[in-house]
């Protein structure tokens, strides 16, 4: 029989020599797992004797727990009667997609939402553009969810100017061209998609919604375009994967680690999974950028190392969001002459850079035989006045056109609407670009 255990004796183990937790109803007695935790001791220890599932859930995929606690660390279950009210029934949300099985509920049970925040969802029918979106989401979102999301590096001058450089790009309309019959249809790599457009490899979508990029798997299946899934993302590649559709194509961005091993049992991992077909290869953030709006939205839960996707984490600094908190571990080491040969040796996937920002290293991923590029400033959320991608497109036009010829070029960051796609691959985007 599961012991029931009450909260006022949970809150008495939280000493480093007795340390227990409360997760997901469940309480863990993690004494044993503070030297090994990858954050160190005293992340745990900030939140000793307490219920954490608020804190842990959205940074930790599903799973986590049974892979990273040592045997024999559960105790009990925690009596629901000594549990405050506001506790109670915010876990209860949390609860549900705590297991490895991915929830793919359409109600939003944004696990980082407040209680103040209006969060019915809206008529999709009602948005209309990114704009709306964007709206809607801030409202619905907690404020550390969203700062998250949107913010962007110092002053924001990238981010506002990935957008604002489309809008100063005008069109020349030809006319008297039959266009009764358009295909959207475009390969990335020999793979087909229905449009123009990817999902690009954005970290830790179940701050937004508990099925997160499993869910966006689905919309993806069902639209019928390519998924790029995060190094950081906050579900594993096997959850993300789990019930796609046989013939889905799939790609993974990798951020190397400083522990190199960790990246090699990544690769083993990817290359087992059929659906993979593109190894994405993130060098637009050596070091993560000073997003201030997700550093003022700081909390223990940002501070804490984040588990995702691939179970590579390293410690948090004690200042910085969520952002920073999840390149600890990040290798800021990469080079031309050493990274690529190394990768080579692992796997087979054709492999593209993702955050070329200047033609001159668009000429040398040509020169070293990648697959293809990203144009990229990170969406300006890693150095503030770098370049847009839509420049960086005509720089390459301009100085180096012969490298269109040698592999194929995408851009992302700023785009918003339509036309911004039709100016994309207007200007040579290999026919690609994302959102």
């Amino acid at each position: 029989m599961v012991r029931l255990i009450d909260a006022k004796e949970v809150a008495r183990h939280n000493t480093r020599e007795s340390c227990w937790v409360i997760l997901y109803g469940k309480v863990y007695d993690v004494t044993r797992f503070l030297s090994d935790h990858p954050g160190g001791s005293s992340i745990i220890l900030k939140l000793a004797g307490r219920d954490a599932t608020a804190e842990y859930d959205p940074v930790h995929p599903p799973g986590t727990l049974e892979t990273s606690l040592p045997a024999g660390s559960f105790i009990g279950d925690v009596n629901p009667d000594t549990i405050p009210e506001a506790t109670k029934s915010h876990n209860n949300m949390l609860m549900a997609t705590s297991s490895t099985t991915i929830p793919t509920t359409t109600t939003n049970t944004n696990a980082m939402a407040t209680t103040t925040k209006d969060k019915t969802p809206p008529d999709l029918d009602t948005l209309l553009n990114f704009e709306d979106f964007e709206s809607h989401a801030e409202r619905m979102l907690s404020h550390k969810a969203w700062a998250y999301y949107f913010s962007a590096a110092d002053d924001l001058h990238s981010k506002q100017l990935n957008t604002a450089a489309y809008r100063a790009i005008l069109f020349r309309p030809r006319v008297f061209i039959d266009v009764t019959l358009c295909d959207t249809s475009r390969t990335i790599l020999g793979h087909a998609s229905s449009l123009p457009l990817f999902v690009c490899p954005a970290a830790m979508a179940r701050l937004a919604h508990p099925s997160g990029e499993h869910g966006i798997a689905q919309a993806a299946a069902r639209t019928g375009i390519i998924q790029m899934i995060s190094n950081n993302a906050s579900l594993s590649p096997e959850q993300i994967l789990e019930g796609c559709l046989p013939d889905q194509t799939f790609a993974f961005q990798l951020y190397v680690q400083k522990d190199i091993s960790k990246s090699e049992a990544m690769l083993q991992r990817i290359n087992s999974l059929r659906n993979i077909k593109i190894l994405v290869l993130t060098l637009d953030a050596p070091t993560p950028g000073k997003r201030e709006l997700d550093e003022r939205a700081k909390n223990i839960g940002s501070e804490l190392p984040l588990v995702p996707s691939v179970g590579i984490s390293g410690p948090a600094k004690s200042s910085g969001g969520i952002g920073k908190a999840m390149f600890a571990g990040t290798s800021p080491s990469l080079t031309w002459r050493d990274t690529l040969p190394w990768l080579r040796k692992h796997t087979s996937l054709p492999i593209v850079l993702k955050g070329i920002q200047t033609h001159e290293d668009a000429m040398l991923a040509a020169e070293y035989g990648c697959a293809g590029i990203i144009l990229s400033n990170h969406g300006g959320r890693a150095l503030d006045t770098a370049p847009p991608a839509i420049h960086t497109l005509l720089e390459m036009r301009r100085f180096c056109p012969y490298v269109f010829d040698k592999l194929e070029v995408y851009v992302d960051g700023g785009i918003k609407r339509g036309s911004d796609v039709v100016k994309a691959v207007c200007l040579g985007a290999g026919q690609w670009e994302s959102r």
